[in-house]
């Protein structure tokens, strides 16, 4: 690659906030706030904490999908194969097998009277998790269910998630929980991780597990929750809503900051956006090439991955082309070269979505050991790219944004 080593001067720079890689999906409004988003291929479903279940096909409109849903409050989904689960505020669960088109209750042996809050799928095991029942399980697709909640200290489950043969229970109060065996016994890991915590949300990577807590940010073990670690750098809002994963990109909704990216395993974490899309980015889902985001009031939006891929694609972490400090970085960047080179240089600041937050006039390199500083302060904090620009090369660097 041909060396891009300048010195710059009369650096122009302007500030850029843009939204428009996030598309509404034109609903589900007034169904109450979106609990959950899952979906069984194309066909993607939307739990509303009033207004039931909703269907869209085509990621841009949404169709309410509830005869037979006798409860229209619904906390949760989970999908196994062609069959989707929904769990309820009052209703227990309940089982389509036709895409939403109709519901059957499945509740025998659960008790019905406290909310479902979560659901897990392993294997052909379904786990309920009750908001005061404990854990419950079903071997046959939810004909029958019984409670697996031996050792657990308290019964407040609102969150589940599965790795491998082991399953994790997040309380409300308790901290997390573990079972090997299928919920007959469980074991309290929480080591290192704010007991007192409502565990909202819990999401594996791997051999990393997530824990996303009601005010204490994000707990990342390890060691299948032996110890844990709180990983809150660059996080502006401690309540985690949701957690969601692609590969080692790690997606965090929040109660009012909207959504956090980490990709370095919550080592720093970057907002995706500002105001809209929704704020309280109460339900998080991977599907297919986009994210969704489900709120309280403005329905689900959805955004690209592949607009944060090509970002990292593009990352010269070896180059030493041109060197820049201090990083992290609070108010400025100063870009230094090393030898003389006459050529137009564009610079531009980018975000993990590849938005570019902060542009520069034209430059142009004439000697050696030349410095320029790029003001940066109003950049939020994050993770950032700079990037060099001429009509031969491109080079770009990560830095961080305290």
């Amino acid at each position: 690659m041909k060396k891009l080593i300048l010195f710059l001067f009369a650096a122009t720079c302007s500030i850029n906030f843009t939204n428009a890689q996030w598309q509404s999906t034109n609903g589900p409004y007034g169904a109450g706030s979106i609990s959950w988003i899952a979906n069984i291929g194309t066909n993607i479903f939307a739990a509303t904490t009033t207004g039931g279940v909703s269907l869209s096909t085509n990621g841009g409109s949404w169709t309410a999908v509830n005869n037979g849903l006798a409860d229209t409050n619904v906390w949760c989904l989970a999908v196994n194969g062609s069959n989707i689960y929904a769990g309820t505020q009052a209703g227990g669960v309940f089982l389509s097998s036709d895409t939403g088109k109709s519901w059957t209750a499945v509740n025998n042996g659960l008790s019905i009277s406290s909310p479902i809050y979560a659901l897990a799928i392993n294997g052909t095991n379904i786990f309920a998790g009750s908001f005061t029942g404990g854990v419950f399980l079903s071997t046959n697709n939810g004909g029958n269910w019984m409670n697996v909640s031996n050792g657990l200290a308290t019964n407040y489950i609102i969150s589940l998630a599965v790795k491998g043969t082991d399953i994790f229970a997040g309380t409300f109060g308790g901290g997390v929980f573990l079972s090997s065996d299928t919920g007959k016994t469980w074991t309290t890991v929480n080591s290192g991780l704010t007991t007192s915590s409502q565990i909202f949300s819990l999401a594996v990577s791997g051999t990393n597990i997530f824990a996303g807590t009601y005010g204490n940010g994000i707990f990342l073990s390890t060691n299948n929750g032996g110890s844990w670690t709180a990983v809150n750098n660059g996080l502006s809002d401690t309540t985690i809503w949701s957690l969601a994963i692609y590969g080692s990109n790690i997606f965090a909704g929040t109660v009012g900051g909207g959504v956090f990216l980490s990709t370095n395993n919550g080592g720093n974490w970057v907002a995706l956006y500002n105001g809209s899309p929704p704020t309280n980015a109460i339900s998080l889902a991977i599907i297919e090439t986009d994210i969704f985001i489900g709120g309280s009031s403005s329905g689900v939006w959805k955004g690209a991955l592949s607009n944060v891929l090509s970002v990292q694609e593009n990352i010269s972490v070896n180059d030493n082309d041109f060197s820049f400090y201090p990083n992290p970085a609070t108010n400025q960047l100063t870009i230094h070269n090393s030898s003389i080179q006459n050529e137009a240089v564009t610079v531009s600041v980018m975000n993990v979505l590849g938005q570019t937050m902060l542009s520069c006039s034209p430059l142009l390199g004439r000697r050696a050991g030349g410095e320029v500083a790029i003001d940066i302060k109003a950049l939020p904090a994050g993770i950032y790219f700079l990037q060099m620009k001429t009509e031969a090369a491109i080079e770009t660097k990560r830095f961080v944004k305290e």
